[in-house]
């Protein structure tokens, strides 16, 4: 009898230990989905919970809670757990690394452009990646495909897609014209290469297009990806630079040219099956083929103001370490603007001009970074004001009641956002759709 007892109370007590274990499991999934709650209640308040570009969506039905999305994410706060279920907080931080989507063990993920209720006008583009015009491929961000490894893979594509056409090796006449210079036109561009194919490649700015813009240290590539003439890129966690360098490197061993700061202005059939590529600085190539890699950015939005073509106005911050002992004015209140003032508000002078009375939808470490900044008279934010004229010494900055005031300056930068090219291609006569909450296709391997 005692011994029924002793037995009784040494499995109570295991009992009680993992009901304990258990409870206090729970007690911490649920402080954690409450937290994850709070996050997105800001992340609401802030306006960064609705998506702006490419995202996740998550199936919950199949979704198991593992969080293997939220460990591989390498931004902070897009993913979150609640109740047992991955959601989305900071929906608008999201730049498609596609980490989330490769890691769910149960494939509960789709990277999705467009929402329901906000469409995303996107081209035409065929499985080959061939548009409504015969002879024009589409590749990497331009059709709704933001991930680096998967644009790559695009920009091999396309040219095998031309390859199979047989539309090529007309003498007199260039096979392919490849426009931007990102990670679909580089793979593009090697593709060319390897396959003999007689190509140039024309960049409206410098070679890594987009990539180019982002900081240095940004993780840009979260898995491997082949890339022509160079084999299996097998870096992970990739940085800006680290990326650029491989790009370099493999298009200087192979004694590749690209035309850097060469903006494509037209794209003319000529009705013989060829196409005229026309440039802005008055360049014309005739091509049997054109690969568009231009992104969905398109060119920077510009202010439209007097001397805004001064070789002292740009539209990207690149090298802000070598900035000292300048007057600087900075426009914009977006990350972009606000990451390059902090960049540079230490060894020089800064304005920064925003037309509106506060920051909207920017990220809670710059909101913190920029009021601090504010705080230690760091740099001068004049809210409510807009360019109103730039001169080679000075600009004119207007407040909004009509007041304007003329300040020394040496260099501006106006970060206002891009264009997006849809005038464009629709001059070229490509075929635009907008869709709603559109799934990209995706690959695992």
């Amino acid at each position: 009898m005692e011994l029924i007892v002793e037995q009784i109370l040494v499995y109570g007590g295991v009992g009680l230990f993992c009901g304990f274990v258990i409870w206090m499991y729970l007690r911490s999934e649920k402080k954690k989905s409450q937290r994850t709650e709070e996050k997105i209640l800001q992340a609401k308040t802030e306006g960064l919970y609705e998506p702006v570009s490419l995202h996740p969506e998550i199936d919950l039905n199949t979704c198991i809670g593992s969080a293997a999305c939220v460990a591989a994410c390498p931004e902070k706060d897009i993913l979150g757990i609640v109740n047992g279920k991955a959601t989305i907080i900071q929906a608008s931080q999201c730049v498609g690394h596609g980490a989330c989507f490769h890691s769910c063990p149960v494939e509960a993920i789709s990277l999705v452009i467009g929402t329901e209720k906000r469409g995303v006008d996107l081209p035409h583009v065929k499985q080959n990646f061939e548009t409504n015009i015969q002879g024009i491929y589409i590749a990497g961000e331009l059709g709704g495909m933001g991930l680096i490894k998967n644009s790559v893979e695009q920009g091999k594509q396309a040219v095998d897609s031309i390859i199979s056409s047989k539309k090529y090796g007309t003498v007199g006449t260039l096979d392919v014209v490849i426009i931007g210079a990102g990670p679909a036109g580089i793979s593009a561009t090697l593709a060319c290469k390897k396959n003999n194919l007689t190509a140039i490649t024309l960049e409206q700015d410098t070679l890594g297009g987009t990539v180019a813009n982002f900081p240095r240290s940004k993780i840009v590539m979260t898995a491997p990806m082949n890339l022509p003439l160079y084999g299996k890129v097998k870096l992970y966690d990739t940085n800006k630079l680290e990326l650029l360098g491989i790009w370099q490197d493999v298009i200087v061993k192979h004694n590749i040219e690209i035309k850097e700061n060469s903006k494509v202005e037209s794209i003319k059939p000529l009705g013989d099956g060829t196409f005229e590529v026309m440039t802005s600085q008055g360049e014309s190539f005739k091509t049997q083929n054109v690969i568009l890699a231009i992104g969905r950015r398109g060119s920077p939005r510009k202010l439209g103001v007097p001397g805004e073509d001064k070789t002292k106005v740009a539209y990207r911050l690149m090298e802000p370490e070598l900035l000292e002992n300048k007057k600087i004015i900075i426009v914009g209140g977006g990350d972009s603007a606000i990451e390059a003032a902090l960049s540079v508000m230490e060894k020089n002078q800064i304005v920064l001009s925003y037309r509106s009375d506060a920051f909207n939808r920017i990220k809670p470490k710059n909101r913190d970074k920029i009021q601090e900044a504010i705080k230690n008279n760091q740099l001068d934010v004049q809210f409510n004001t807009n360019i109103a004229n730039i001169d080679d010494k000075s600009v004119t900055i207007s407040e909004n009641s009509g007041k304007s005031t003329i300040i020394e300056n040496d260099l501006v930068y106006i970060f206002a956002g891009g264009e997006l090219p849809t005038n464009f291609l629709q001059k070229i006569g490509i075929e635009i759709t907008k869709r709603f909450g559109f799934a990209i296709k995706k690959h695992k391997k």
